[in-house]
């Protein structure tokens, strides 16, 4: 019995022992189907069938195991996905992997250059995916391995590069969105011109560079920097360039991440947190941008404006006029022109990041005093440095051309020396004496001065008080709340289209969730928006300005190249067009709702126009701009448009009239004149529409040609006004609320300006304490007739509400 329970334990033993081998490899003759898997000796990673969060297709792929169960590392058949689950993986006699749908036909398959005798495919505890010959345990002669063929994750252990005999690349590329592996428009692999870089592209366009290679990391941003947890290798010889990482301790797991937003991002897996921790993000800020400040500037994070032209340069536009402020795509130009002779010399700089070297030469043979010689001695040399930071003094680096993609640098770092002519060099260096003169004069006068401290006590008091009041003021002005892309993108799930709000003229509109829990409305604004830089601005500073109830709260923004986003607090229940204009949702809008929501917006207009501390004018009010929250609950939002007035100012002019057809009074319209006035016109015009359920432009009736509020007008002289009202409402109105309403509305609507009540005046009305006025004729209550009504009163630059020359209105 002994004998036979110990021949049982044997086979058993036998049986696990080549099933567990059996569990990481393929050969000849096997195959992977969908639903099984192939899983590494340590069970770091798995291989098998997938479908990427709500997609139905199939595709071969690699993801964690031990940690993070189910992130994707590696996808095979990225742009050729199965329809079923009838995906089938082989390996062929000659060490061919294949993928093969329901027909038998193949959808992707591995190139092997050479034959061999005994192939296997076997998935590492790396992560690999490789296929070698069983005979040969040289791990440098692989037949094929997926570690040469990289999609969004850089993992320990694979290399970035190129291979300068074959031409063969390993690059990092995103996935197309989340729900797709195919290759996306974001690339990260290394630039080879002059000394090689990490770069980072969208398409063909370059948005980031690393910095070059200083011997230790790449002096860029922190992503790719030394730090306890890896261990970097960068080999560059005149076969190949590559960048390999490998992790200092076997037991932690780590990534580097290209997201489907062109993030890239460095993260560590946190078992107490069991989730994966971002240490650092490529795109930081604005000065990870490439050539963000153009030629000859340097650019600082945390500093507005954050460019800076280099000692002894200068803008490049020819006058003070033309200098923008934000955008200095342009750079910098020289103050005096080199002579490229002994009248050229070097100007030291330290803590920058080093410029871009695609067109820069290395010899690592060359001490520094030898480089500054041969830089000088070449009239196109700009600039010198060292090369390895490992030993100071070794090796030298020069650029040619102009110097672009600087920045300040947090770590200190090598020295740069650029080429200025003596004249500016000599000017800087008396600047540099005079400085430290002006100190030392400082500190005996500060002697001085100390003796009589106590009689001017008090005359120091009030001057700094008053410097404090002009500084908080600065500050007011230039105080705007930032949040950096990473957040934002971590925060919409990386602009998933699960988190689609909605979609305007603007951008989309994207709902996120904070990292503290706090939900937020992402507001893009793209290149192509309507919405220009001006009005970003404009609407950043002066939401962030207002605190009202019938606001909506503006959380802060985010700037990336040409990318604009607003963050607001999220609205449970969109906005107010969503409801009224609707058939069925305009049913969940009672009288007594209907009621709050015009009070509503009424006091957030008076806010605005007396009680905040800005006259604000917004220019754009209307039923997709009032959001609602949980409590249907008005909001008014989107001041990209709105205008600051003086205490006493009561009206201005406008040759760009922009705003929204069936809401502009006729004076904004044609005139260009706008008020206070003309936001009362475009609130009466949105009463009606609450009233009716139906919108003011595109109105139409059987009886008349006329818009909205030419219908609510035809009515109320033929006292049938209660016929406006939204079948939607049934019998739950109350009569003389609904007269009031209408009433005010058309008050709000006539076509002269003065004859409009304020909103304090309209508040009283609607609450009943006040007799209501008889209202006269309405402005633009028959919209086709507008053309012909007031061709002859334009005052300004022609333009055509509605014919071809639209270029000075702007409706929205």
């Amino acid at each position: 019995m002994e004998g036979f329970l110990m021949k049982l334990f044997l086979c058993l033993l036998f049986f696990l022992t080549t099933r567990t081998s059996a569990l990481n490899t393929i050969k000849p003759g096997q195959s992977i189907k969908d639903g099984e898997t192939l899983v590494s000796a340590g069970g770091s990673f798995e291989l098998g069938f997938f479908s990427p969060g709500n997609s139905k297709s199939r595709y071969l792929g690699i993801w964690y195991k031990k940690v993070s169960s189910g992130t994707v590392v590696w996808v095979a058949n990225r742009e050729a996905s199965i329809s079923d689950i009838a995906g089938v993986l082989s390996i062929s006699d000659r060490g061919i992997l294949a993928i093969l749908n329901s027909t038998n036909s193949a959808v992707w398959s591995s190139n092997t250059s050479r034959n061999a005798k005994d192939p296997v495919a076997q998935l590492l505890e790396s992560g690999n995916f490789v296929v070698k010959d069983r005979k040969d345990n040289d791990p440098k002669n692989l037949l094929w391995q997926s570690f040469d063929y990289p999609c969004d994750t850089f993992l320990p252990g694979m290399k970035i590069g190129r291979n300068f005999v074959t031409g063969f690349e390993r690059h990092i590329s995103s996935w197309k969105s989340t729900e797709n592996p195919a290759p996306g428009q974001y690339s990260l692999g290394i630039d080879p011109r002059g000394l090689p870089q990490f770069a980072l592209k969208k398409g063909p366009e370059l948005l980031y560079k690393a910095g070059p290679w200083n011997g230790v990391y790449f002096r860029g941003k922190a992503v790719l920097e030394a730090n306890p947890v890896h261990l970097y290798e960068f080999v560059l010889t005149k076969n190949e360039v590559y960048f390999k990482y490998e992790t200092r301790n076997s037991s932690i797991f780590s990534r580097y991440l290209l997201n489907p937003s062109g993030l890239m991002q460095r993260s560590i897996w946190n078992e107490r947190k069991n989730d994966w921790e971002v240490f650092s993000t490529l795109q930081a800020d604005q000065c990870s941008i490439y050539a963000y400040c153009g030629a000859y500037a340097t650019c600082t994070t945390n500093k507005s404006p954050p460019c800076t032209c280099l000692e002894g340069f200068v803008r490049r536009s020819a006058s003070s006029k033309d200098l923008n402020p934000v955008d200095w795509s342009d750079g910098c130009i020289r103050r005096t022109p080199l002579t490229c002779d002994d009248g050229d010399s070097f100007l030291k700089h330290t803590g920058l990041k080093k410029p871009d070297t695609s067109m820069s030469w290395a010899d690592m043979s060359m001490n520094l005093k030898e480089c500054e010689k041969l830089c000088l001695k070449n009239c196109s040399c700009t600039a010198y440095a060292n090369l390895d930071i490992r030993e100071a003094g070794r090796g030298c680096l020069l650029w040619f051309g102009d110097l672009i993609d600087i920045s300040d640098s947090t770590e200190g770092g090598q020295d740069l020396y650029i080429r200025l002519a003596t004249s500016d060099l000599n000017i800087i260096q008396r600047k540099g004496k005079l400085k430290e003169k002006k100190k030392a004069g400082i500190i005996t006068i500060s002697v001085i001065i100390a003796t009589g401290m106590t009689i001017v006590a008090f005359l120091l008091y009030v001057r700094m008080k008053k410097l404090r009041k002009v500084g908080e003021k600065e500050k007011e002005e230039l105080d705007l709340p930032i949040f950096d892309f990473a957040t934002i993108a971590k925060a919409t799930n990386d602009f998933s289209s699960n988190n689609q709000l909605g979609q305007g003229g603007f951008g989309p509109v994207y709902k996120g969730t904070l990292i503290e829990g706090q939900e937020i409305a992402v507001k893009t604004l793209s290149k192509n928006s309507r919405q220009g830089p001006e009005e970003f601005k404009n609407e950043v500073t002066l939401i962030a300005k207002l605190q009202h109830r019938n606001l909506v709260k503006l959380f802060g923004c985010c700037i990336r190249r040409d990318e604009r986003m607003l963050i607001y607090e999220y609205m449970p229940n969109k906005s107010l067009d969503y409801f009224i204009f609707d058939p069925t949702r305009s049913k969940f809008l009672d009288w007594h709702s209907r009621m709050h929501i015009v009070d509503g917006i009424a006091r957030g207009l008076l806010y605005l126009h007396h009680d905040s501390r800005l006259r604000i004018i917004h220019r754009d009010l209307k039923a997709s701009n009032i959001l609602l929250d949980n409590s249907m609950n008005p909001k008014i939002s989107d001041f990209g448009l709105a205008r600051k007035f003086g205490d006493d100012q009561t009206e201005a002019n406008t040759k760009r009239v922009v705003g929204t057809y069936g809401y502009m009074s006729p004076e904004y319209a044609v005139d260009g004149l706008f008020s206070m006035k003309s936001d009362f016109f475009s609130f009466g015009v949105l009463v009606l529409e609450i009233v009716a359920g139906k919108r003011n432009r595109g109105f139409s009736h059987p009886e008349h040609d006329h818009n909205l509020l030419g219908h609510a007008w035809r009515l109320w002289m033929e006292e049938r006004p209660l016929e406006l009202i939204d079948n939607a409402l049934g019998n739950s109105y109350i009569v003389a609320e609904v007269l009031r309403c209408i009433n005010v509305a058309l008050l709000c609507v006539q076509r002269h300006p003065e004859d409009r009540p304020n909103m304090s005046m309209v508040l009283l009305m609607l609450s009943g304490e006040t007799i209501l006025p008889k209202p006269k004729q309405p402005g633009f209550f028959i919209e086709r007739n507008l053309p012909l009504a007031y061709s002859k009163s334009v005052k300004h630059e022609p333009f055509s509400v509605y014919g071809s020359n639209i270029t000075e209105l702007e409706p929205r």
